[in-house]
């Protein structure tokens, strides 16, 4: 499998996580599929079908963390010298040239990206058209709705 890249933050965000299943969700379900056997026959016992359901959620949780974990190709950004392009885990102000929208992206990994906090995908079609600019340069984004095209205004590596 190859490397998939994340920030340290992702990477941190993603331990976190793990650390939080593996300490008290994995526990405390332990402990309730103890409760739901003490009630007896297990075949009608809807409490403890939930609990194992639940159970298996999180084994499963856990092993896909480790996974993306062991091969994470961790890149901390304020430790590159990109020379102003844009590259995986850069801030980047843009201009929507159409309509003079303002945005602010980060380009981060598939698990953390979240458009709502500006955080897209490497693999974004936005993304993919900004990785390599620099400031002052227009990336033309073919979207659904037809060609969009940002101005970068400033990139950050923070």
């Amino acid at each position: 499998m190859s490397k998939v890249p994340l920030t340290v933050r992702g990477a941190q965000n993603l331990r976190q996580e793990l650390d939080e299943l593996k300490t008290v969700s994995r526990p405390g379900v332990i402990k309730a599929i103890a409760e739901a056997r003490s009630h007896g026959d297990l075949k009608e016992n809807a409490e403890y079908h939930a609990a194992r359901e639940q159970q298996s959620f999180i084994e499963g949780r856990i092993k896909d963390i480790e996974g993306k974990l062991s091969h994470a190709q961790i890149i901390d950004v304020t430790t590159l010298n990109a020379g102003g392009r844009v590259v995986f885990g850069s801030t980047v102000d843009v201009i929507e040239e159409e309509n003079g929208d303002e945005h602010t992206f980060q380009i981060v990994g598939e698990d953390e990206a979240d458009i709502k906090s500006g955080l897209i995908s490497i693999i974004s079609p936005i993304a993919r058209a900004l990785i390599g600019k620099a400031e002052g340069d227009i990336a033309s984004v073919d979207t659904p709705g037809g060609i969009r095209e940002f101005e970068i205004v400033e990139v950050r590596y923070e």
